[in-house]
């Protein structure tokens, strides 16, 4: 359990390192944005050449889908979902347990299936350049690179619904608890 933490606190840190970088980026964006009305400072300051920053809208959502995908991934919690559990919740223990070996098992299938023809359409980007990214990176970086982080999605979704599917074959189901903060209260 020691390396899953580990594991998850570098995704954490990683996911944390994206959106940091992303928010740079749009501060870049505005302070670019706003000094090109004065044709002084482009002249004055060579660096806030407007012309320069085509790329930081590309590279923006860029970060996003990195963020999204490899945060729900490997940093959002079960339990940090929004849950739709009217019915989970009045139902007797045994039978939550089916919802959650079923539920998990279509998921978990679900997305492990489409893990095959969805690399197969990937397979086309790999020749497809991004608009604006070389400018920043080079001309390496294909719209492959950019969603590939989708196919780790799939592959961590599916283990993480594997998993919860056999923690309740194995040991059921947690009692459901109204704590404080929920709205059914």
């Amino acid at each position: 359990m020691a390396a899953v933490h580990a594991l998850r606190r570098a995704a954490e840190y990683f996911v944390g390192a994206l959106m940091a970088l992303m928010f740079l980026t749009f501060i870049l964006q505005i302070t670019v944005r706003y000094t090109a009305r004065l044709g002084w400072i482009a002249e004055a300051v060579p660096f806030l050449e407007p012309s320069r920053y085509g790329w930081t809208l590309e590279f923006c959502l860029l970060l996003w889908v990195w963020i999204i995908f490899a945060g729900c991934a490997f940093v959002v919690r079960d339990e940090d979902h929004v849950t739709f559990d009217v019915l989970y919740n009045h139902v007797r223990p045994g039978d939550r347990r089916w919802f959650v070996i079923l539920g998990g098992l279509i998921i978990a299938v679900g997305l492990a299936a489409s893990i095959l023809p969805t690399w197969d359409k990937f397979y086309i980007l790999r020749l497809k350049q991004t608009a604006t990214l070389k400018q920043l990176v080079g001309d390496w970086v294909r719209m492959r690179d950019v969603y590939s982080v989708y196919i780790l999605f799939l592959i961590a979704v599916s283990i993480r619904y594997a998993w919860a599917v056999w923690r309740a074959v194995r040991n059921g189901v947690p009692e459901v608890h109204h704590g404080p903060g929920r709205l059914d209260e």
